[in-house]
């Protein structure tokens, strides 16, 4: 029974080393611990702040790649519109050019078919002037071959035309 029953001397002596190890572990064990468990909580805290932060920049960073993306889209359609008014442009400054070209030189043709024709009215009439006189010319001179038809013909000319 001797076991089962403590002896006050042991009970003592182990209550005061239970004391002076709990105050020895509390001054020297338990204060770095925890020192080191709230630097270790303050670091997790510090960590946790910093990561919600980078999540919040990533969120920031993205949401700024969306409008410059929103803005180079813009930009790039506004480009092929400005590419295509001007493309519209040109070909329409172009056939306006032909156009005109093309009316300058069919005015040009007119006018150079214009004057071949009336040079060509000119030289027949001179061809038919001279074809004419030439045929009178001979007809007079078979028909005026005898001097009374000569004077005759002159007389009717001078009478039509008003000369006494």
């Amino acid at each position: 029974m001797e076991l089962l029953t403590p002896d006050f001397g042991l009970f003592f002596w182990s209550a005061l080393v239970f004391l002076v190890l709990l105050f020895l572990l509390s001054k020297f064990a338990w204060g770095p611990i925890m020192a080191g468990l709230r630097e270790r909580e303050d670091d997790i805290e510090k960590s946790l702040k910093a990561a919600q932060e980078a999540r919040d920049q990533i969120a920031q960073m993205t949401s700024q790649n969306e409008k410059l993306l929103a803005e180079a889209r813009s930009k790039r359609e506004e480009m092929l519109r400005d590419a295509q008014k001007q493309a519209t442009d040109l070909l329409d400054k172009a056939k306006a050019e032909a156009e005109k070209q093309a009316g300058i030189s069919l005015a040009a043709a007119q006018a150079a078919i214009e004057t071949q024709r009336a040079a060509a009215v000119a030289e027949i009439k001179n061809i038919a002037a001279d074809m004419s006189i030439a045929i009178a010319e001979k007809v007079i001179k078979k028909q005026m071959s005898a001097d009374g038809a000569q004077q005759e013909l002159v007389k009717t000319l001078l009478a039509e035309y008003g000369v006494n």
